[in-house]
């Protein structure tokens, strides 16, 4: 069983001149994957968002990055899900269950052409509204052996609001990033199973993505360890200012924080870096 950490429990729709803008209570379920088996995991979940649902109510749930098996790689052609469908099915029943929108992590897909780490997102309505598998592989972590690099962005529509799905490894690439925002993504939601010594990594990491996009950067790290690694936890909230709205530390909890898009459009009115780039030059 995990804590719960919570910062604001009001949702509602706020009204400023030119139209609607909606705050999103966002809850980030920061797991001790059990490694190799997902079975166990699933049932974790379930448990997780039940409880998550009951005392607070998001928006939206996040999980974290190969949630179902860890890492788990030498077993992927054991362990991975055939073409995500055991995944999709599982999350689109808890989403319409609890009208709750999860961005669903990311799994060990299986297909024809080998293994990806792909992440779900999945609508109130039980609805597949984005996919995204892992652009960038982490070869200190053997990913390039195990897993087929994915070919395409993580952009999606979330509550009528543009944003974007990361993988880890992806926040090292700046590049990648702005390509997403400079496509509308006010939120950015990042999975990972970030390890414990490139923690201050993580962070400034993280700091800097919402720095230099004016965004939100919603991240879900996983916690505990395997038996090559010890996990970061310290899933965290950002505002478009870099200002930390909410952080976990390390053990296993649910972090909840709740996010008012109107800032994104203040921020960026104020500092109009979108405007001002010359990317003729940037080449």
């Amino acid at each position: 069983m995990t804590n719960h950490i919570l910062l604001k429990t009001n949702c509602k729709v706020l009204f400023f001149p030119g139209g609607p803008t909606m705050n999103l209570k966002i809850a980030c379920i920061q797991l001790d994957i059990v490694f190799g088996d997902p079975v166990s995991n699933l049932n974790n979940v379930t448990r997780e968002i039940e409880q998550t649902m009951k005392q607070h109510t998001p928006d939206v749930i996040i999980l974290p990055e190969l949630w179902t098996t860890g890492y788990d790689l030498t077993r992927l052609d054991e362990i991975a899900d055939e073409n995500g469908d055991k995944t999709k099915s599982f999350i689109k029943d808890l989403a319409t269950s609890y009208s709750v929108n999860i961005i669903a992590g990311s799994v060990a897909k299986k297909t024809d052409d080998g293994v990806t780490n792909t992440m779900f997102v999945v609508n109130r309505e039980g609805e597949l509204i984005g996919e995204y598998s892992k652009l960038h592989l982490f070869q200190l972590m053997d990913e390039h052996l195990y897993l087929q690099a994915g070919a395409s962005k993580g952009h999606f529509t979330l509550e009528n609001i543009q944003a974007s799905g990361l993988i880890c490894y992806d926040i090292r690439f700046p590049e990648w990033i702005r390509a997403h925002t400079t496509d509308g993504a006010e939120i950015l939601f990042v999975v990972a199973e970030w390890p414990l010594p490139r923690l201050e990594h993580w962070r400034a990491l993280l700091l800097s993505r919402a720095i230099e996009n004016q965004c939100y950067v919603v991240a879900c790290n996983r916690s505990g360890s395997d038996p090559n690694n010890v996990f970061a936890g310290h899933s965290m909230i950002i505002d478009p200012w870099g200002e930390i709205i909410v952080e976990a530390g390390t053990e296993p909890t649910t972090l909840v924080g709740e996010i008012n898009l109107a800032k994104v459009q203040e921020v960026r009115k104020q500092i109009p870096i979108f405007q001002d780039r010359r990317p003729a030059f940037y080449k």
